[in-house]
């Protein structure tokens, strides 16, 4: 159990000396840990949560690592003394708790523009260590440019005033950075051909759009295919998809799926194994990546010519 407890330890002290903030993953480490050491101690998650009065539901979202907030330190120093955790195995956890209470850059920004759903979505993109995205309109959120993602927001909020698109733009463009740090996640991106074909704004926004995909999917962390026109069997979803992957530490891959009206978050592994599977094979049936770039290059030369 001792040697178990410091394995556990050294896997999770790197993430003290993160330079940036990272609530979400953190929080999801804190939940992750707390269910091991209750597995360890051989209680179901009932059990645990009767004999610390807790509810069932509170119990389920500090081991999820779900909520704006981490969960509150009496509540973790509870479970920990329940579980007879080893005191530097306690004493890790705890400063990943307070760490998790520090405010990722996301949350800077007001909840109209960050509502809960998407400041999750966020800040599980800035921990993941691997994220795949599938896109049938538009390009991905994380490859657009400044002048296309205006175009995205002024066709799906018409009529909001300029200020508020343009705080929307400076958010996506801040997203993206997250392709440009040292520790940058990888970026597999599958998109439609007809994403290359949709005019926003105006032909020099595409051009400029389809430019910056070309020397995005020509670095090393960032995979873009594309599903042609002609393959009309494809196997594709029939929504976005983006799938996230986190790095080495037994946290659930999630699945995030967006809807007209609503999103899902999904984290069942039978679920999010269906999604791996269905990206697997569209990317089989996609131009490979080559191919892709080559496509990426005619496309833009041929529909949107430099004037």
């Amino acid at each position: 159990m001792y040697a178990e407890s410091s394995q556990r330890v050294l896997r999770l002290k790197p993430y003290l000396d993160r330079a940036e903030p990272a609530p979400t993953l953190l929080k999801m480490l804190v939940g992750v840990q707390l269910a091991g050491l209750r597995e360890d101690a051989g209680l179901a998650q009932d059990q645990a949560a009767r004999a610390l009065g807790f509810s069932a539901a509170k119990l389920s979202r500090i081991e999820a690592g779900k909520g704006r907030k981490p969960p509150a330190e009496a509540d973790v120093r509870a479970l920990l003394k329940l579980y007879e955790a080893d005191e530097h195995e306690a004493s890790v956890l705890l400063e990943l708790l307070r760490r998790a209470g520090e405010p990722g850059w996301w949350q800077r920004y007001d909840k109209r523009l960050m509502p809960e759903w998407f400041e999750r979505l966020v800040g599980l993109q800035e921990a993941a260590a691997a994220i795949r995205t599938f896109e049938i309109q538009y390009v991905p959120g994380l490859l657009q440019t400044p002048a296309y993602t205006h175009a995205v927001v002024r066709r799906g909020l018409p009529v909001a005033p300029e200020n508020e698109v343009h705080r929307r733009v400076e958010l996506r463009a801040r997203r993206a950075r997250l392709l440009h740090r040292p520790d940058a996640p990888q970026l597999w991106a599958i998109v439609d051909e007809s994403v290359l074909l949709r005019v926003l704004g105006s032909k020099a926004v595409m051009r400029e759009q389809l430019e910056h995909l070309i020397e995005m999917a020509q670095k090393p962390h960032v995979t873009v295919q594309v599903v042609p026109l002609d393959v009309t069997n494809a196997s594709a979803p029939a929504i976005p998809v983006t799938y996230l992957r986190f790095g080495g530490l037994d946290l659930p891959d999630v699945v995030y799926l967006e809807h007209i009206r609503s999103v899902n978050f999904l984290e069942d592994r039978d679920e999010t194994e269906e999604y791996r599977v269905a990206l697997d094979r569209l990317a089989d049936e996609a131009l490979t990546p080559r191919e892709s770039l080559a496509l990426l290059r005619e496309t833009m030369e041929q529909r949107y010519p430099a004037e």
